[in-house]
């Protein structure tokens, strides 16, 4: 039986199915950012863990995610 894996940012969507949508990365594929930019996506998994990044549905069917900007 064959074991899905399962992204820490993304959940059991792929990673190469999810865009930033905010930011200097906008655009780019969780993926990609974690090929390249390891420090940004360990960023991303810590908002995951917070609780402070969405990943919606756009009216085009691409998947994007968000992070919330809350000031303290």
């Amino acid at each position: 039986m064959a074991q899905q894996n399962i992204s820490p940012v993304t959940g059991i969507l792929a990673e190469d199915q999810v865009f930033i949508d905010f930011g200097d990365h906008e655009g780019k594929s969780i993926l990609e950012v974690a090929d390249t930019l390891p420090e940004f996506y360990d960023f991303l998994i810590e908002k995951k863990n917070d609780g402070t990044s969405t990943i919606r549905r756009s009216h085009d069917k691409i998947f994007r995610l968000y992070v919330s900007q809350t000031l303290n």
